[in-house]
């Protein structure tokens, strides 16, 4: 699929923990249709060093986010028993007690496929026989900001070692949310309060004009 932005974005169910700690069974983007927006994204696996400092940091900004109208919801390729025991764990020791947003495991890797963010693919060895995996079996950071619709607006996908930015990701929120209340159009770096433009000759040479 590579570039999702534009269309609806792949569905799903899946074992998930939410609330930090408790199981949940067929956890869907469903649920969120028509009510709020979500930003899902993938981590390369728990009990790492680069993907608890995501996770706590959209934590962190998680009422911000809430303010916006919108879910965070986390996933990778571990099972919910692993997301269960890093959620229990101290944040002294590696871990990511304290965190509520949902976790959902992709054991299959086929959520990460759809996405295309998994970091790498199957393939077939005729001499051996068997079905082989040719890359790292975990997901890219990848990061999908979906609409009420269900359409992704925005993505992102990092390569393993490069951890993201969580005040790009609310800035992007702020950006589609102020085109969806005014019309306007966001230009390079806009911030919410900075001034945005209309999408015509005119206002783009006003907007120049400004600044």
């Amino acid at each position: 699929m590579g570039v999702l932005v534009g269309k609806k974005a792949p569905l799903f169910e899946a074992d998930a923990v939410v609330n930090g700690g408790e199981f949940v069974e067929k956890f869907s983007l469903d649920q969120f249709i028509g009510k709020k927006y979500v930003v899902f994204f993938f981590y390369p696996l728990d009990f790492t060093f680069v993907c608890p400092t995501e996770i706590l940091a959209f934590q962190k900004k998680l009422h911000e986010f809430e303010k916006r109208n919108v879910a965070i919801v986390g996933c990778s390729i571990d099972s919910k028993f692993s997301h269960w025991a890093w959620l229990q764990a101290d944040q002294k020791d590696g871990g990511i007690k304290g965190v509520t947003f949902p976790l959902v495991s992709d054991l299959s890797k086929t959520i990460s496929e759809n996405y295309d963010v998994l970091a790498g693919e199957y393939d077939y060895d005729e001499e051996s026989d068997q079905s082989i995996f040719d890359g790292e079996p975990v997901a890219y950071r990848g990061l999908f900001l979906i609409d009420k619709q269900g359409v992704v607006r925005h993505q992102v996908v990092n390569d393993l070692p490069l951890g993201r930015s969580v005040n790009e990701t609310l800035r992007m929120v702020d950006a589609l949310q102020y085109f969806e209340e005014h019309g306007e159009v966001c230009p390079a770096d806009w911030h919410a309060g900075d001034d945005a433009l209309k999408p015509t000759s005119e206002g783009v040479a006003d907007y120049l004009g400004k600044h």
